[in-house]
């Protein structure tokens, strides 16, 4: 017996960069191999800033409805009503989704509804299709919307936001069947907040589909050290600075220089910034900034180079970047430079990867690097195993929502 899940996502193709397309794109891919077909409630293309080639794939059910962009397409001169941007730019979906969704309900007639966050509008629009539907929604969290561990700097910082994402979330509470979370720290965090007696973890993960053209390339002696970081770079939660003063102050003491090694930051979404800090530090023969690319592009990058980067700074310690598990697919020596307390290292470790560092020390991220450079080099750097490997696939995480949502459909049939 095949099931059918309303799943209503902001994230998905045309739209170009972000982690939250692989999830939804994974999601939607293997939930037919467990008796699920996804029907896929997404916005317009106008709605996205940067766009690829239009998805045309006719084997799932893609409706999309009208969805504005307050700051594009309601801003006069750059300007707009701040409450045209709550929860988020793109509230306006919320019209024309709620009639979407309740055509789709009736002529499908799901099981159950799915929605993931960010963006905020989809729950929004999912807490109302489940009020009129009755049917049982679970609710995606790729990222925490509060975080209140801080009291003198709580996020987000927008009080009048804070207070639509604290009554979002207690919506969510009180009317999903279950809150899924991406990380072992997330799911504490909620279920300390919400009390919700269903907290489930289903992490990100890897699609094998995906690396079926590329192949993995060795080290490349005598060429210059490759180090990339591929995904987006974060002023406040993946800030470089004391990766780019140990660049500095290695590249003084003569260890490094640009004949023998190379940072690639890869569409890092802040390239403006980067070059100022750049040139601040004094390192920009040493690192190179580079554009979007496509995601098959990107995994191809990733396998050739001599290592992978990966930034994550403690106040993201619940939090894991979806491109650390493309990192471990790749069998690439991986540095990371993040919290040792975090869900990051902790993952890392499971995996068998200990080559850490803290990014918050200047001192302790050149410590890291030259120390990653010389096992790399000698071929004794840790990679993850074929089995941990497998353990993190896309497919084995549909399987996981697959099972959570018979659960949640059963518990809510008459």
């Amino acid at each position: 017996m095949v099931r059918r899940v309303l799943m209503i996502a902001y994230h998905y193709p045309p739209l170009q960069g972000g982690s939250g397309i692989l999830r939804t794109q994974g999601f939607v891919r293997h939930l037919p191999e467990h008796g699920w077909q996804p029907l896929l409630l997404c916005p317009t293309p106008g709605a996205y800033g940067q766009t690829g080639v239009l998805d045309q794939d006719t084997s799932n059910t893609v409706h999309r409805s009208l969805a504005l962009d307050a700051g594009r397409h309601l801003a006069i001169r750059g300007h707009y009503p701040r409450w045209l941007a709550l929860p988020d730019r793109w509230s306006s979906w919320w019209l024309s989704a709620v009639p979407a969704g309740l055509r789709m309900i009736k002529k499908y007639k799901p099981d159950a509804i799915w929605s993931t966050y960010p963006i905020a509008t989809a729950h929004l629009v999912a807490l109302t299709l489940q009020k009129l539907s009755g049917l049982p929604w679970i609710a995606d969290q790729r990222d925490p919307m509060l975080d209140d561990s801080d009291s003198d700097a709580p996020y987000p910082a927008n009080r009048r936001l804070y207070r639509v994402h604290h009554w979002i979330e207690q919506r969510i509470a009180a009317r999903s069947a279950a809150i899924v979370c991406t990380t072992p720290g997330a799911v504490s965090m909620h279920r300390r907040r919400l009390a919700h007696e269903r907290c489930v973890l289903i992490e990100n993960g890897h699609d094998e589909e995906d690396y079926s053209g590329a192949s993995t390339l060795g080290s490349r002696p005598g060429q210059r050290f490759l180090l990339l970081h591929s995904g987006v770079i974060y002023p406040s939660e993946r800030d470089p600075q004391p990766l780019f003063e140990a660049l500095a102050n290695l590249r003084q003491q003569g260890v490094l220089a640009p004949h023998n090694f190379q940072l690639l930051l890869r569409a890092t979404g802040h390239d403006a910034w980067l070059a100022t800090l750049l040139v601040k530090y004094g390192v920009s023969d040493l690192v190179t900034l580079a554009p979007l690319q496509t995601h098959a592009a990107a995994l191809a990058e990733m396998q050739a180079a001599d290592g992978l980067l990966l930034l994550q700074a403690a106040n993201c310690n619940s939090q894991i970047p979806a491109k650390l598990y493309e990192y471990l697919r790749c069998r690439r020596p991986v540095l990371a430079l993040t919290d040792l307390a975090g869900d990051s290292a902790a993952k890392l470790r499971q995996c068998g990867i200990d080559t850490i560092g803290q990014l918050a020390s200047a001192s302790d991220c050149a410590r890291a690097l030259m120390h990653f450079m010389t096992l790399v080099r000698q071929g004794q750097a840790p990679l993850a195993s074929l089995e941990s490997i497998a353990l993190q696939s896309r497919s084995a995480r549909a399987g996981a929502l697959a099972e959570l949502l018979l659960t949640v459909s059963h518990r809510s049939s008459p």
